[in-house]
């Protein structure tokens, strides 16, 4: 018998799994509003919003739909290369850079976040990251601008460059333990490694019921049974292929 309801469910998990980030690349990048302490998508622990540097990233690279993904607590360097909407071109006599740790989605419904493993967002990125700012974490100038010229300072969206890097010690919260890891209350809807990478990179939670590592400390990690794998287990029995 070919268990041809299975073929959709199974090509859709070969396709999410081609793709892969780069570790640097060029991106999009925009910024928005999170208040100080905010818990994002991953559930990193609240200090680490406003305080320190962090972002949200598009779904695709952040690998899950919703609540928590691989891009989860990773750290990149993040460099601005020129505006992407004003008219005409804004190059920056200088390109700052700054290094944020994820610990937010930007949903595959969000502007410029709906890349796919076959589609870029609409300036041609499959890479696109949403920066907490205006914060403390942040100086006020951090994007250039020409007001006297365009008559405005915010560009809205920039080209930037991205490269992954280790948190520790490069991204400035990493001596904070207050900002390290996901909230412990969070329990196993949260992963934020303090530094991905091996057994603690967090699992896709959309794709799977696999339970994130215990970025909290304590125990080892604990991973449950995918919930796919399980599925397609179920429908042979069933069926008689056991």
């Amino acid at each position: 018998m070919i268990l041809t309801f299975l073929y959709p469910l199974l090509a859709t998990v070969v396709l999410a799994q081609e793709w892969q980030m780069q570790s640097s690349g060029l991106a999009s990048l925009t910024h928005y509003n999170l208040p100080t302490g905010y818990v994002g998508s991953c559930g990193c622990e609240g200090e680490s919003s406003g305080n320190y540097p962090t972002a949200a990233l598009n779904q695709l690279a952040f690998g899950s739909a919703y609540v928590y993904g691989p891009g989860c607590g990773r750290c990149f360097n993040l460099t601005l290369l020129d505006s992407w909407t004003s008219t005409p071109p804004f190059f920056p006599s200088s390109h700052p850079s700054v290094i944020v740790k994820i610990t937010d989605l930007c949903p595959g419904s969000s502007p410029h976040c709906q890349a796919t493993a076959s589609k870029p967002n609409e300036f041609g990125y499959y890479v696109h990251f949403d920066l907490a700012y205006p914060t403390p974490a942040i100086p006020t100038g951090f994007f250039p601008s020409n007001a006297s010229y365009y008559g405005y300072t915010d560009f809205g969206v920039w080209n930037i460059t991205y490269t992954s890097v280790e948190c520790i010690p490069n991204w400035a919260g990493s001596g904070n333990a207050g900002a390290m890891g996901r909230v412990p209350a969070l329990g196993s809807s949260a992963c934020c490694p303090g530094e991905p990478g091996g057994n603690d990179t967090c699992p896709s939670y959309s794709s799977s019921h696999v339970l994130p590592p215990n970025t909290a400390g304590g125990a080892p990690p604990r991973l449950a049974l995918p919930y796919l794998l399980a599925m397609v287990s179920v429908c042979l029995v069933l069926l008689g292929f056991s």
